[in-house]
């Protein structure tokens, strides 16, 4: 009977694939090159770790959840999507378990576009005979990171105002999954939206926001009147 001899190349091969683990992200932490996302000239990319970029609630309308808090890069570095998939189920399982499932709405604020590669290298007996040292070095694709800056906001949970204590602390223990620095910040606008508080107060006050999902839209003071608002106006103000 034919048996695979071990010594040969197809076994060294073998042998050194199968004893090759994960290289460690401090490899890969910093932004050395170009934007190399993948394409039609890019392909056989692995999929992201993380396919969920938004937890909770997140088709509660603008009014309910008027808290916001966000975790912030201080640095310019680059997270995995593994790391980003960590954060996520992290900060996802304390805010279920603390404040409720429906009590949050958690949004991943960055994505993992940028490819990383490798050019594996074999170190094991006989390896001098199957490679080629720099030759050729243009690595395969290994896997998937964002690229961050710093002030970057990485992640976002939109609450009540009761939940502020476990929205923060949430946010805290995601930090642990990530690498470097990074701030949490409590935002002044009202959740997601780019208004302030007390603008945004005002302004329902006034009567001149339309919901739109989990932003809002100001309604002008001047202007052409639209076809809704000339349907609520008296016949009277309208004319002839």
């Amino acid at each position: 009977p034919t048996h695979r001899c071990l010594s040969s190349p197809q076994g060294v091969r073998r042998r050194a694939a199968a004893a090759m683990g994960r290289r460690p992200f401090k490899c890969y932490r910093y932004q050395k090159n170009k934007p190399y996302p993948k394409s039609r000239f890019n392909r056989g990319v692995p999929d992201p770790k993380i396919r969920i970029y938004d937890a909770g609630k997140k088709k509660y309308p603008v009014d309910i959840f008027p808290f916001a808090a966000h975790m912030v890069s201080v640095e310019k570095e680059q997270l995995s999507s593994e790391a980003l998939e960590a954060a996520r189920v992290a900060c996802n399982k304390y805010m279920v378990k603390n404040a409720g499932k429906e009590a949050f709405h958690l949004r991943i604020r960055v994505h993992p576009w940028h490819v990383l590669r490798i050019n594996k290298m074999l170190s094991c007996a006989g390896a001098d005979r199957l490679q080629t040292g720099m030759r050729g070095a243009f690595g395969k694709t290994y896997g998937t990171v964002a690229r961050v800056e710093i002030g970057q906001i990485l992640l976002s949970v939109r609450a009540r105002d009761v939940h502020k204590p476990q929205v923060l602390e949430s946010l805290r223990r995601a930090k642990y999954k990530f690498p470097g620095r990074q701030r949490l910040c409590v935002s002044n606008n009202w959740g997601f939206t780019k208004l302030p508080r007390e603008r945004y107060e005002a302004l329902q006050a006034e009567g001149r926001l339309v919901k739109d999902g989990i932003n809002v839209k100001v309604l002008a003071p001047k202007g052409p009147l639209d076809s809704r608002t000339l349907s609520k106006l008296p016949l009277s103000m309208l004319g002839d």
